[in-house]
């Protein structure tokens, strides 16, 4: 045989090969295909290995892969099948969903990369929206997350879980009327759910909406009120301008629960808006026979004395609520370290001494050994007590502007009879943050010891009227956490 018709035999032989070998690969995916499609992920994954051994590169198998092990509920081999699938090929759609749903379904982060890779491929994709959303939402990223809500609101019309999360992500972002509306679709879902009428009223108070608020609440407020359905009853009332129903709403509260502290204060806060000091007085009083060590209570009472120009007992009350919880005002930077201190003052300290001795030129960390040792309440001219002056004079010299460190450095000099160097720190604290409550209590304290104490009736109004505003906060603070926390509970 000549070489040329051996040569053409060699060739058409292979061809034929091929072509069985390729129809053979078409049949076995064909099979595999058909074991998906019949839910015998056992058989297709034995089928896809031995396929996979001479197909490596072929993204599609990989894929199958990926379902395959999917429907058997092996997830961390399913996600690396897709993985692998998409390094063959970024675009693939089947991979790219495979994938999302895995990282959805564990509310992973790394979902979301893959949900934005397919909303480039497939903008108008109303589950991958809904998916982005909730993973945006579960992050903290409510401005991503609300887009991702409204593009997907279809999908959520029935969902309260959904609802929640955006209704949360709008109060956060100050959008509280498009919130209420949220939250009204959750509560027509749930009408006898005494906690999602509260949310929603609760949102309506946020947003202004009084009225509203009072028409959500009123199915909680016949015989069987409770005592936090009627505390957001009075605040809608006296938003409403119905002092005397505000009034009446928070008495009944207080009888229902009178060991609940923040009833008390909230009616401090009412009669000192309709100027019924002494009223307010009276049923704080009740509550501090009840809860004797309550802060917030003597901080409640003192603001009343002061409005009745009785600033001894103003600072007497004062005085105890510091005594009582001498971090009810620290600022934000001390609050940092709270946790920690409460826990254990020693761990606290070793742990800021250990990164000192890295970084000795901190001033945050100067600041935060000063502090701790501060509390631990060191005896003047004691060794723990000299290094806590010298780590906060420090912290001052480093960065003028830390308020903390100057506050702390404040109640060292108070505590070592320096009076006008801890007036001196107060007032310098209290330019850098005009609402420091501790700079300026500690800066009545020290001028009560001087001669200079003409200006400690005005101090104590100012100090009084910022305890009025913290307590408005903090009201509206409880609010977004009664919102905030229903989502978690869903």
């Amino acid at each position: 045989m000549s070489r040329l018709k051996i040569l053409a035999w060699i060739t058409l032989t292979f061809l034929l090969l091929s072509n069985v070998a390729a129809q053979s690969r078409e049949d076995r995916i064909s099979q595999i295909v058909s074991a998906l499609r019949e839910q015998q992920y056992d058989k297709a994954l034995g089928m896809l290995h031995v396929v996979l051994q001479e197909l490596p590169s072929n993204a599609q198998l990989w894929t199958m892969q990926g379902v395959a092990y999917n429907g058997e509920g092996k997830k961390k081999e399913a996600l690396t099948s897709f993985r692998r699938a998409l390094r063959l090929d970024p675009d693939n759609v089947p991979a790219l969903q495979g994938a999302a749903q895995i990282e959805y379904d564990q509310g992973e982060a790394a979902g979301i990369p893959i949900l934005e890779h397919l909303l480039r491929l497939r903008p108008d994709d109303v589950t991958s929206h809904g998916m982005l959303a909730v993973l945006d939402f579960q992050q903290g990223n409510c401005s991503a997350a609300v887009a991702h809500f409204e593009k997907a609101a279809s999908l959520f019309e029935s969902r309260v879980p959904a609802l929640h999360a955006y209704g949360t992500c709008l109060v956060k972002l100050r959008q509280l009327d498009k919130a209420a509306e949220m939250f009204e679709k959750s509560l027509a879902l749930n009408p006898d759910d005494r906690r999602e009428r509260q949310v929603l009223a609760s949102v309506q108070l946020m947003s202004h909406q009084p009225e509203q608020a009072i028409a959500t609440l009123n199915p909680l407020l016949g015989d069987v009120a409770d005592a936090s359905s009627l505390e957001l009853a009075s605040a809608a009332y006296e938003d409403a301008h119905d002092t005397d129903k505000a009034v009446d709403a928070l008495r009944q509260a207080i009888l229902l629960n009178p060991q609940n502290v923040s009833l008390y204060v909230n009616f401090a806060a009412l009669s000192a808006t309709h100027q019924s000091f002494q009223v307010g007085i009276n049923v704080v009083n009740e509550g501090i026979n009840l809860q004797a060590k309550a802060a917030p209570l003597y901080f409640a009472r003192g603001v009343l004395y002061v409005q009745l120009a009785d600033y001894d007992k103003a600072q007497a009350d004062f005085d105890k609520a510091y005594e009582l919880d001498p971090g009810q005002s620290l600022s934000s930077a001390a609050q940092g370290l709270a946790a920690a201190q409460q826990n254990d003052l020693a761990k606290a300290l070793a742990g800021v001494e250990d990164k000192l001795a890295k970084r000795p030129d901190d001033p945050i960390l100067l600041y935060m050994r000063a502090d701790i040792l501060t509390q631990q309440g060191p005896e003047p001219g004691s060794t723990e007590f000299q290094t806590a002056v010298r780590s906060a004079t420090q912290a001052v010299r480093l960065r003028p502007t830390l308020g903390p460190a100057r506050g702390v450095l404040a109640k060292l000099y108070l505590e070592n009879g320096q009076y006008a160097e801890a007036a001196e720190q107060c007032r310098k604290a209290i330019e850098i943050d005009p609402k420091d409550q501790t700079a300026l209590y500690h800066l009545i304290q020290a001028l009560r010891r001087t001669d200079s104490q003409k200006e400690i009736p005005e101090l104590l109004k100012r100090l009084a009227t910022l305890r009025q505003q913290a307590t408005k906060e903090e009201r509206e603070q409880y609010r977004y956490k009664l919102v905030e926390g229903d989502t978690d509970s869903k």
